[in-house]
C-alpha cells in the first residue's frame, strides 16, 4: 500500500477590513489550483481568529461551574449590551487568541461558582476547549490558560429588598 502525501502550502495571516476594524485570518489549509487536481484540494481555507474565539467561548460555558466570562470592565459592558433589544450575547467575551499557521493558542478569563473545585474546573475548561477547537478547526491548540477573575456567591443573584418609604 503506497500513500501519497502533499504537503500544504505555508499559511498566511491576512487581515481583513469590516466594519472599521481589521480581523486576521490564517489561511490553514492549502490547496493546489488546476483541473489536473482532486477536487477537495483545489483551494485554500481560511479561519478567522474570531472563529477560534467563539468556539473557545462556547466550549469553556458549558462547563458547569462557569458562570460568566471576562474581567470586570468586559462583563459590565457585556451586561449593557445584553439588555439592548436586538443584542446578541457575546461567546468571545473572555476570550484572547492567536493563531498561526498550523497552532492556535487560547487565553480564557472566567467567573466560577462558589464552592466549585477551581483546579477541577480549569482542567475541564482546558480539554473542552482543546477537544471543540482541535475537532472543529483542524488546528493544534498549544495551550489553553485559564484566568479566574472572580468567585460569583449565591447571595449575588439576589436583587436588594427596596424598603418602602410609605405604608
Amino acid at each position: 500500500m503506497t500513500t501519497n502525501t502533499q504537503s500544504a502550502p505555508a499559511a498566511k495571516n491576512v487581515p481583513l477590513e469590516r466594519s472599521g476594524r481589521a480581523e486576521q485570518t490564517t489561511a490553514v489549509f492549502g490547496g493546489a489550483t488546476g483541473a489536473d487536481q482532486p477536487a477537495a484540494d483545489r483551494g485554500r481555507t481560511s479561519i478567522a481568529d474570531v472563529v477560534v474565539v467563539k468556539i473557545a467561548g462556547i466550549a469553556a460555558r458549558e462547563i458547569p461551574g462557569v458562570h460568566d466570562m471576562g474581567g470586570g470592565l468586559s462583563r459590565t459592558i457585556g451586561a449593557v449590551r445584553d439588555r439592548v433589544p436586538g443584542g446578541r450575547p457575546n461567546v468571545g467575551r473572555g476570550v484572547k487568541v492567536e493563531v498561526g499557521e498550523r497552532q492556535t493558542a487560547v487565553d480564557i478569563d472566567l467567573v466560577v461558582e462558589y464552592g466549585v473545585p477551581i483546579a477541577d474546573l480549569a482542567r475541564d475548561v482546558r480539554e473542552n476547549v482543546i477537544s471543540a477547537v482541535e475537532r472543529i478547526t483542524g488546528l493544534e491548540v498549544v495551550e489553553v490558560n485559564v484566568t479566574i477573575n472572580d468567585v460569583h456567591l449565591p447571595e449575588d443573584d439576589e436583587a436588594p429588598a427596596a424598603e418602602n418609604r410609605v405604608e
